[in-house]
């Protein structure tokens, strides 16, 4: 059934900056993407990956270039086709997911083959700071069962940083982010370090283009596969080199790229991660669906935010939850 395309793009600003490895981010510009069919419409949000060049006007000009496409075409595999993984692809999926759900009657969560979704522990990320600025940070998390500290690859400032927070909060699941900061000939020292600290797991120590360099090389702490991997092709690849890969929607390009990726790295014996670019409910919406089927849990995206969208997903006890009504069913219909 051909459908409408129409979108529109909006400035979030965060609460604070954030700052990681060679970023900081003061604001999220995402582009909501909405088809109707003129009885149903379906939305999708994609920020895009900014260290790509994939950002909001990158997905304005995908989504232009390919409107003909994206209207005529009466499937999810199709858009796996029309559009490559980024922003556009996940913004466009997501809006076919919620169309196909009312269309059906079925929410999104059981055409994903979740039955009842459950409540999921999210880490909360701590911007990389001053060790004692971050450590009031994690003071601040009071309700927090996981905290993902951003490092920036200063290697002795980023011992004290996680030190630091974890006298202040000896209680949590501690994962580190190093967003590529690292080179190879630090790594057994970060490693040896961060164990000391009692971290459970260390995010893209290296760069993107460097991952035969960590061929063999055995940790007591799970490695994860962020900006190493981002469609399904990159997922065998891992093997022997990560022990996680991290999924995000905006990489990919959208939720069924993403369960095919995690069904994937399953069968491959790699462990499955969902994290997110900065954004709304909205986008956090389908990425929780995914987060049903995975081992780590990051969807802390509109806790940034000066003001998210209404409905929301709930934060409470240091775990997210996605109400029937923000999006994927008629429900969400009604409360838009």
């Amino acid at each position: 059934m051909p459908q409408t395309l129409s979108y529109r793009v909006e400035t979030h600003r965060l609460a604070a900056p954030f700052r990681i490895s060679g970023y900081v981010f003061e604001a999220s510009d995402v582009v909501v993407v909405e088809l109707d069919d003129g009885r149903n419409r379906g939305r999708g949000e994609a920020a895009g990956v900014y260290y790509l060049g994939d950002e909001a006007p990158q997905i304005v000009e995908a989504l232009e270039q390919n409107r003909a496409a994206i209207e005529a075409c009466g499937s999810r595999e199709e858009v796996r086709q029309i559009l490559p993984p980024g922003g556009a692809r996940n913004a466009v999926d997501c809006s076919m997911w919620e169309l196909e759900a009312l269309r059906s009657g079925i929410p999104a969560h059981r055409l994903a083959g979740i039955d009842a979704p459950r409540p999921l522990v999210t880490t909360f990320t701590l911007g990389a700071d001053e060790p004692s600025k971050m450590a009031e940070g994690a003071r601040n998390y009071a309700s927090a069962k996981a905290i993902k500290i951003k490092l920036t690859g200063s290697f002795e400032l980023d011992i004290e940083r996680v030190r630091a927070i974890r006298e202040a909060r000896p209680d949590v699941w501690l994962g580190v982010d190093a967003n590529q900061g690292f080179d190879r000939s630090v790594l057994p020292a970060l490693v040896q370090a961060m164990a000391r600290q009692n971290v459970s797991l260390i995010e893209q120590p290296l760069a993107r283009g460097s991952e035969a360099d960590l061929e063999g090389f055995e940790s007591p702490i799970p490695i994860a596969a962020d900006e190493s991997v981002l469609d399904l092709a990159d997922v065998p690849g891992l093997v022997g080199r990560f022990q996680v890969v991290n999924i995000k929607l905006d990489k990919c390009g959208g939720l069924t790229e993403a369960l095919l990726m995690a069904k994937e790295a399953r069968r491959l014996g790699l462990g499955v991660m969902v994290g997110n670019m900065v954004g709304t409910s909205l986008a956090m919406a389908p990425a929780f669906i995914l987060g049903q089927l995975c081992d780590y849990v990051d969807l802390d995206g509109p806790t940034f935010l000066k003001e998210d969208r209404v409905p929301s997903v709930q934060y409470s006890d240091g775990e997210i939850w996605c109400p029937d009504d923000v999006w994927g069913s008629q429900s969400a219909v009604l409360a838009a």
